[in-house]
């Protein structure tokens, strides 16, 4: 099973056992991103990311150039609990 088929088999399985309340919002919510512009603003393979710096998880400044002077930089973002 390929990577997309497994994709489809989690969405499903997910789709039985969520509420019917909770599917038609993130239904929703799918067709309001793609008829936005969002997609026009998001970064793609390739992309330079801009700098930025933030706070580490022992509340020490850290930014992203200072980063990749030490070499590759893998970036893991949380969108929040819902």
């Amino acid at each position: 099973m390929n990577l997309q088929e497994q994709l489809n088999a989690k969405k499903a399985e997910i789709e039985s056992a969520a509420p019917k309340q909770a599917l038609e919002v993130m239904h929703r919510t799918t067709e309001d991103l793609k008829t936005s512009d969002i997609m026009n603003q998001v970064k793609m393979v390739g992309d330079t990311a801009p700098d930025f710096t933030l706070n580490d998880y022992q509340g020490r400044s850290v930014s992203l150039s200072e980063k990749l002077a030490s070499g590759p930089v893998v970036l893991g973002f949380y969108r929040g609990g819902w």
